[in-house]
């Protein structure tokens, strides 16, 4: 409380407010699954695949690898 170089409790009034909202929205399931729904579909060129290809190509010129995993 007294050396927060981090500023680990700067903001934590603000989280937990809005930790608050998220779980009120949480309590309405018909309207939290239509806000999970569009955030999903919102996400577009934000994706963590695109982001990885992007990195692969472009900074560590990295080719994909074929796994080939055996079911026995």
């Amino acid at each position: 409380l007294f050396k927060d170089d981090f500023l680990v409790l700067a903001d934590y009034q603000s989280y937990v407010e809005a930790q608050e909202k998220v779980s009120k929205a949480y309590l309405d399931q018909d309207s939290w699954a239509k806000m999970s729904i569009l955030n999903v579909a919102r996400l577009g060129k934000f994706s963590s695949d695109r982001s990885i290809k992007e990195y692969c190509d472009k900074i560590w010129k990295a080719e994909p690898l074929r796994v080939i995993i055996e079911v026995w």
